[in-house]
C-alpha cells in the first residue's frame, strides 16, 4: 500500500467517524502546524485550555486512556497508527537488472552475441581455399555447426555470475530489513493508561494516548505539553535550528516528532501519530515524489554534483519539509571513506588500469599478428566472400582480449567486503554488538585509543549507598534508623523521594532471593535503596505530593550537575530540596543539620574539614559522593525562581552518602586483553577525580608507579588553552594525551575536544583510530567525532544511540573487545583474500597474454576464465572471508591508517606462487604433448575440437588455484595453513564443491567448456601439481621477508588521502586522490566494480534501518535511499554542525554524518 492510499483510507474513514470524537483528523493535524503562542490561542478558542482538548479526546490528563481494545482500535481506525508503510523493498528483478549494468558483463554479452550472429551466417566462400587458414585444420561439417557453442556457453555463465550476484544482494537485504523490524519491536515509550504508568511499543501509540517524556527520548509523535518541569528541545532535526526550543503549557506547548528532548521532563497528550505527524507528513511528501526525485536527481548529478549538496536546510515554520530529505543527501556525502574503502578502491583503481593496458595490447597483437601472416607471409588477397570468416577471426581475438579484462578486473573484492562484513555484523549480533553502520565494524580493527565512560560500561550500573555522614557522625555501614534525629529522617526521606524522577523506583526481586530491581536513574535508584535500608518507604511521600504538585523543577543536567525541587508547604512557604555531586552542594551549603537535628553554622573552614576528613576517604574508595540538601523560602514575596543563583545558595546540608558501583568482574581482564593488542584505554567521567582514580586502579587502566595523568575537567581545560584561556591549541593538547588515562568532573565539550585532540594529532607516526563509549545526551558530539562510536543499548538514550556506530546491547566493556576482534578479523580477511585473487589475476593475465600473442589462442578459453573467475570471486570470497576470529587476533598492535594493504610478506606470497604456477603452466604448454604423449593443442583452427592438451592445462590451474587458496588462509607468514581449518566448515564445502564441479567439466563438460575428458593418470598429475602449491608455501615462508627489500608493498593510504576531509579546506570541488584517478575514464572498469552499489544500496536500507530515530523516523528513512544511492560517486564536504550541539559548543563542532558500506 502506498502512502498516498494509506492517507485517502485515512481520510475516509475519518468522515465516518468523525462524531465520535469532539475534534477530527484534520483539525489536529491543522493545530499541529502551529507554532508558540499562536498555538496556545487557537487551543484556547477552539477547545478552551488543553483540559478541553483532553476531554474531546475522552482522555483524562492523569489518568490516562482506559486502555480497553475496543477504544484503541477505534483511535487506529480514525486517526491512524503510528506507522509509516516503508518503502517496498527492491524485487528480484530489479537486483538482476542491477546486476547486469556491470561493463565488464555488457562486453562479454555483446562479444558472446556477435559470436553468436557470426556462427549462424554460412559465408558463401565457405569451400574457398583462398581464405588462408581460415578452413584448414581438422575441421569437419559436424563441428563447424557447433561454433555457437562458444558464444551461448559465455552467455550462460554470464547468467551464473548475474544471478549470483542478485540472490547475494536479494538476501542481504532480506537479512537487513529482518533486523530493522527486530529493532522496531524493541522500542518503547512510557504512557499512562488506566491511571497506571507502562511501556509499549511505539506503534501502539495513538492519538489521546498520555505520553510520559524525560531528558533523553526521542519523541515517536507530535503532541501538546499538558504538564511539566523545564522541558528543552531540540528541534534541529526538523528546523534546522540548533538553539534548544525551551516548552511551557502558556507559551510553546508544541512537541513534535523525531525531535529530541534534551533536558526536563513531562507529560504530553498525543495528537498526531504516523503519516500525519510533522516527520510523517515529509515522509509522505518524500514518498510521494521519490520517484520524480529519481529522475530529476539523475540529470541534476550529471549538470553537476555540486550544487545539489548546497542547498541550505528551510527554516520554514510548517516545519521545514525538505530539510529531512537535503540533510540526508548531505549525509550521505559527509562520511569520509573508511579506512579500509580508501585503499581498497585505490588498490582497484591501480589493478583494473593494467588489465585495460593488457587486454588491450593482446587484442592489438593478435590482430596484427593474423594480419601479417594472412596478407604479408602469405600474401592472400581480403576477398570480399571471406570477409565473414575473417571477422570470425576478429571476433574471436576481441573475447580473448575481453577475458583477459575479465580476469584481471578483480570485481571480487566488493563481493568479499561485503561478505565479510555482513558475516562479522551477524555474527557480533551474538556478541552484543548491534552493528549500525558497517564500515564500523572495520575501523574497529584500526582502533588505538578507547575513551570509555565510567557508570554502566565499566561499573555494572547498580548503585548502592554504602557510607554515610549524618548528623556530625561518618558510618562506614547503613546507620541504624534509631540512631538518626527523627527530625533529619523525616527531611531525609522526603528529599530523596521528591527530588528525584517519579519514574525511578525500585520493584521487588523477579526471582526469589534475587536482588530487587532498579528502573530509571541508577544513582536514585541508590538513594531510595539506602530510604528502604533506613526502614522507611518512599511511596507514601511520593502519593502525598504527586507530580502534579511539584512547583518548580530545576532538572539535572551536566552543567548544574545537581538537581532541585520545589514544593508548596500547607503554610504557603516554599520549601526545596536539592541533591549533587557532594563538592558542588557543599559549597551552595551554608548550615549543616548536626546531632540533633537543628542546623548550625557551615563555614568554608568546616567545609575543607569536611572534604578531607569524609568525602576524599570515600572517593578514594571509589564511591561517588551526593550531598542532600534542602532550602525554606518565605511565600511573601516570592522568589525569583528564574535567578537560578540566588536559589540554589545558602542551603542547609542534610547528608552526605558515599554510593557503590561496583567494577563488572569482567572488566579488568577485557582492559587487560586491550593494552596487550596495543590499544589505550583511556576513562573519561563526570566523576569526582579519586573516585575516578581508585575505579581505574580497580579496572586496571593505571598501575601503581607508571607515568600517568589524571586530570579533572578544570585543568584539562586550563592546560590545552593558549595564555588568555582562549583558544584550544593542538600542540597544547599533544603534551597532554599520550599519558593522560583519567579525565575526570568533564564536561561533554571536553570529551569532544578530547577525541578531536587525538583524532587530529600528528605526534604519533600512525593517526589514532578513537573509538568512544556513551549513553547520555551530553555524549551525542563525542560519538560523533569518534571513529567509531558506541552507545550503551540499556542505559543509552535515543539521542546517544543515534549518534553512535555501534550498539552495546548488554553496554558491557568487554563487547568492546570482541568487537576489535571482529575489525581485525574483517581487516585480516580481505587481505587474504587480496592475496589469492591477485594471484589468480597475474596468473591468468600472463598467460592469456602471452599464450595468445606466441600461439594466437589463449590456452585458457573465455569460458573456462569465467569458470575461474566465479571460483576465486565468488566462491573463494565466500570461503575466505567467513574464517572465525581468533583470540591470537588480539596479540598484534593495530595496523593503523596508514599501514598497506597488501605487506611485503604478502606481497613475497603472491609473487612466489606466481612463479610456480607460470613455469608449470609454459611448462605444459610448450612441452605438455610431449610429456603426455598426446596430440599438440597450438595453432588449432577456428572451430576445432578440444584437445586434451589444453584441457590438462585448465585442469592444472584450477587445481594449483584450489590448492593456494588454502594456503591464502595464512598472511603473516605462519606455516602450518591447516590451522583452524576445521572451525569454518563454509571453507571446507567450498572447496570440496569446487574440487566436485571441476571434475564434471573436464570430463563432461565437452565443446562448450572446451574441454576433452582426461585419463586417471592425466588426473593425478594434474592433482599432483596442485599439491605442490603446499610444498611450495612451506619453501616460499623459508625466505625471509626483510632480504626482499625490493618488494613493494600496495594499497597504502598516502598522507595526502589520510588527511580527514574537514581540513582539505570545505571545498566542494576537492576530490580526493583516487576518485580524481577515476574521472579520466577509467569508469569502465569502476563500473565494473559496480556491484558495490548495489551493497551500499543495501547498506543503506540497513543504516537507515538500524537508526533508532524512532519507529516513524526509521521506517521511512529508507524512502530517502534511491536518491543516496545515486549520489554515492559525487564527493563534497558539507559540515553539518547543528545535529546535535549543545548552544555552548555549536561553533566548535563539525561532524562527519555516519554513513556506510
Amino acid at each position: 500500500m502506498t502512502n498516498s492510499d494509506f492517507y485517502s483510507k485515512n481520510q475516509r474513514n475519518e468522515a465516518n467517524h468523525a462524531g465520535e470524537f469532539g475534534c477530527t483528523l484534520q483539525e489536529l493535524r491543522s493545530l499541529m502546524e502551529l507554532r508558540g503562542t499562536e498555538a496556545v490561542v487557537k487551543i484556547k478558542e477552539t477547545y478552551g485550555e488543553t483540559e478541553g482538548l483532553c476531554r474531546h479526546l475522552k482522555t483524562s490528563p492523569t489518568e490516562g486512556l482506559a486502555g480497553t481494545a475496543a477504544d484503541l482500535e477505534k483511535r487506529k481506525l480514525i486517526f491512524g497508527k503510528n506507522f509509516i508503510p516503508p518503502k517496498k523493498p527492491k524485487t528480484f528483478l530489479q537486483l538482476v537488472w542491477e546486476a547486469l549494468q556491470d561493463v565488464t558483463l555488457i562486453i562479454l554479452e555483446i562479444a558472446a552475441i556477435i559470436s553468436l550472429g557470426l556462427s549462424f551466417y554460412q559465408p558463401p566462400g565457405e569451400g574457398n581455399e583462398g581464405c588462408g587458414t581460415a578452413t584448414g585444420g581438422a575441421e569437419d561439417e559436424g563441428e563447424a555447426e557447433a561454433g555457437w557453442i562458444e558464444g551461448a556457453a559465455i552467455l550462460l555463465s554470464v547468467i551464473c555470475v548475474v544471478l549470483v550476484t542478485a540472490f547475494n544482494d536479494w538476501s542481504k537485504e532480506k537479512q537487513f530489513r529482518g533486523l530493522q523490524s527486530r529493532i522496531e519491536q524493541e522500542q518503547k515509550f512510557t504512557v499512562v493508561r488506566g491511571g497506571q504508568v507502562i511501556q509499549i511499543p511505539v506503534a501502539e501509540i495513538v492519538v489521546g494516548d498520555i505520553a510520559q517524556v524525560k531528558y533523553g527520548d526521542l519523541l515517536p509523535a507530535d503532541g501538546i505539553f499538558i504538564q511539566g518541569n523545564d522541558l528543552k528541545i531540540d528541534e534541529s532535526s526538523l528546523t534546522g535550528e540548533s538553539d534548544q526550543v525551551r516548552k511551557s503549557v502558556d507559551k510553546d506547548p508544541m512537541l513534535l516528532s523525531g525531535t529530541h528532548v534534551m533536558e526536563g521532563s513531562g507529560r504530553m497528550l498525543v495528537t498526531a501519530v504516523g503519516v500525519n505527524s510533522q516527520t510523517g507528513i515529509i515522509f509522505t511528501l518524500l514518498g510521494a515524489g521519490g520517484e520524480e526525485e529519481e529522475k530529476k536527481d539523475k540529470k541534476a548529478k550529471q549538470q553537476d554534483g555540486a550544487a545539489a549538496m548546497e542547498m541550505q536546510p528551510l527554516k520554514s515554520a510548517e516545519g521545514g519539509e525538505g530539510d529531512d530529505k537535503d540533510k540526508k543527501k548531505s549525509n550521505m556525502h559527509k562520511k569520509e571513506k573508511s579506512v579500509l574503502q580508501g585503499k581498497l578502491t585505490k588498490l582497484a583503481v591501480q589493478i583494473g588500469k593494467a588489465g585495460l593496458v593488457m587486454s588491450a595490447i593482446t587484442v592489438i597483437i593478435l590482430v596484427l599478428y593474423f594480419a601479417i601472416d594472412t596478407f604479408v607471409v602469405n600474401k592472400k588477397q581480403w576477398l570480399p566472400e571471406c570477409t565473414p570468416v575473417y571477422v570470425q577471426y576478429f571476433v574471436k581475438f576481441f573475447i580473448i582480449g575481453v577475458t583477459v579484462l575479465v580476469v584481471a578486473v578483480p570485481e571480487g573484492l566488493p563481493l568479499a567486503v561485503t561478505i565479510s562484513l555482513a558475516y562479522s555484523v551477524k555474527k557480533m549480533m551474538r556478541d552484543n554488538n548491534l552493528v549500525r553502520h558497517l564500515d564500523a565494524c572495520e575501523t574497529m580493527g584500526n582502533a588505538t585509543a578507547i575513551c570509555s565512560d565510567k557508570t554502566g560500561t565499566l561499573t555494572t550500573n547498580r548503585m548502592t549507598v554504602v557510607q554515610a555522614y549524618v548528623g556530625d557522625v561518618h558510618y562506614k555501614e547503613i546507620p541504624d534508623p534509631d540512631s538518626i534525629p527523627a527530625k533529619t529522617l523525616e527531611l531525609l526521606v522526603n528529599a530523596i523521594a521528591i527530588n528525584s524522577a517519579y519514574t525511578t523506583k525500585i520493584l521487588p526481586p523477579e526471582k526469589e532471593g534475587g536482588l530487587p530491581r532498579q528502573v530509571g536513574n541508577k544513582t536514585e535508584c541508590g538513594l531510595l535503596g539506602f530510604v528502604l535500608d533506613l526502614k522507611q518507604d518512599y511511596e507514601p511521600v511520593r502519593n502525598l505530593i504527586p507530580e502534579e504538585k511539584l512547583y518548580k523543577v530545576y532538572t539535572f543536567n551536566s552543567v548544574r550537575k545537581s538537581m532541585s525541587t520545589v514544593i508548596k508547604m500547607p503554610d504557603g512557604s516554599f520549601r526545596m530540596y536539592s541533591k549533587g555531586a557532594s563538592e558542588i552542594v557543599l559549597k551552595k551549603c551554608s548550615r549543616i543539620l548536626n546531632a540533633a537535628g537543628e542546623p548550625r553554622i557551615f563555614r568554608p573552614r568546616d567545609r575543607d574539614e569536611m572534604v578531607k576528613k569524609v568525602i576524599e576517604p570515600m572517593a578514594c574508595d571509589g564511591l561517588r559522593t551526593i550531598c542532600v540538601a534542602f532550602r525554606d523560602f518565605s511565600s511573601s514575596p516570592e522568589p525569583d525562581w528564574d535567578n537560578e543563583n540566588d536559589i540554589l545558595s545558602d542551603l542547609t546540608c542534610i547528608c552526605v552518602v558515599g554510593i557503590e558501583d561496583p567494577v563488572r568482574p569482567e572488566v579488568p581482564e577485557a582492559i587487560r586483553k586491550c593494552q596487550r593488542a596495543g590499544i589505550t584505554v583511556r576513562m573519561v567521567t563526570g566523576d569526582n577525580i579519586n573516585t575516578a582514580r581508585a575505579i581505574a586502579i580497580k579496572c586496571g587502566i593505571i598501575h601503581p608507579g607508571e607515568d600517568f595523568l589524571c586530570l579533572e575537567g578544570k585543568e584539562f581545560n586550563r592546560r590545552i588553552r593558549n595564555e588568555k584561556g582562549e583558544v584550544i591549541e593542538q600542540e597544547r593538547i599533544d603534551k597532554i594525551w599520550p599519558k593522560l588515562r583519567v579525565l575526570a568532573r568533564s564536561s561533554p565539550t571536553d570529551k569532544h575536544t578530547l577525541v578531536k585532540g587525538i583524532i587530529d594529532s600528528t605526534q604519533v607516526e600512525q593517526r589514532q583510530v578513537v573509538a568512544v563509549t556513551g549513553d547520555g545526551t551530553n555524549d551525542g558530539p563525542a560519538l560523533k567525532k569518534a571513529d567509531v562510536g558506541f552507545a550503551m543499548g540499556i542505559a543509552g538514550t535515543d539521542v546517544a544511540k543515534e549518534a553512535s556506530d555501534i550498539i552495546l546491547t548488554d553496554d558491557n566493556f568487554s563487547s568492546i573487545v570482541k568487537a576489535v576482534m571482529w575489525g581485525r578479523n574483517v581487516y585480516d580477511s580481505i587481505s587474504k583474500f587480496l592475496q589469492f585473487q591477485l594471484t589468480v589475476n597475474i596468473v591468468a593475465v600472463i598467460v592469456a597474454f602471452t599464450g595468445a600473442c606466441i600461439t594466437q589462442d589463449s590456452p585458457l578459453k573465455a569460458v573456462q576464465m569465467l569458470w575461474v573467475n566465479l571460483i576465486m570471486d565468488t566462491f573463494a570470497s565466500l570461503a575466505l572471508a567467513t574464517e572465525p576470529p581468533t583470540e591470537a587476533l588480539l596479540l598484534r598492535k593495530p595496523y593503523g591508517r596508514n599501514k598497506p594493504l597488501i605487506s611485503r610478506t604478502m606481497m613475497k606470497n603472491i609473487l612466489g606462487h606466481a612463479v610456480y604456477q607460470l613455469t608449470l603452466i609454459f611448462t605444459l604448454l610448450f612441452v605438455g604433448e610431449k610429456m603426455f604423449k598426446i596430440d599438440s593443442g597450438r595453432n588449432a583452427p577456428l572451430h576445432s575440437p578440444p584437445s586434451e592438451h589444453y584441457t590438462i592445462i585448465f585442469n592444472t590451474f584450477v587445481m594449483m588455484q584450489l590448492f593456494n587458496e588454502i594456503n591464502a588462509r595464512k598472511i603473516h607468514g605462519e606455516r602450518n595453513v591447516f590451522d583452524g581449518i576445521f572451525r569454518n566448515p563454509i571453507f571446507c564445502t567450498i572447496v570440496l564443491g569446487t574440487f566436485a564441479i571441476q571434475i564434471v567439466i573436464v570430463q563432461f563438460g565437452g565443446k562448450p567448456f572446451s574441454c576433452s575428458p582426461l585419463q586417471l593418470d592425466q588426473w593425478m598429475w594434474c592433482v599432483f601439481i596442485g599439491l605442490g602449491e603446499l610444498v611450495w608455501g612451506q619453501v616460499i615462508a623459508t625466505i625471509p621477508t626483510s632480504r626482499l627489500k625490493f618488494l613493494k608493498e600496495a594499497g597504502r593510504l598516502t598522507e595526502k588521502e589520510e588527511a580527514p576531509e574537514e581540513e582539505l579546506n570545505e571545498d566542494v570541488e576537492e576530490i580526493d586522490h583516487a576518485e580524481r584517478e577515476l574521472r579520466r575514464g577509467q569508469i569502465l572498469w569502476f563500473r565494473g566494480l559496480n556491484r558495490i552499489q548495489t551493497q551500499i544500496e543495501v547498506v543503506n536500507t540497513f543504516k537507515s534501518g538500524t537508526s533508532f530515530q524512532g519507529a516513524l523516523r526509521r521506517q521511512s528513512s529508507v524512502t530517502s535511499q534511491t536518491q543516496d544511492v545515486t549520489n554515492i560517486s559525487s564527493p563534497s564536504h558539507v559540515s553539518l554542525s547543528n545535529a546535535l550541539s549543545s548552544p555552548t559548543s555549536t561553533s566548535a563542532l563539525s561532524f562527519r554524518s555516519k554513513q556506510s558500506i
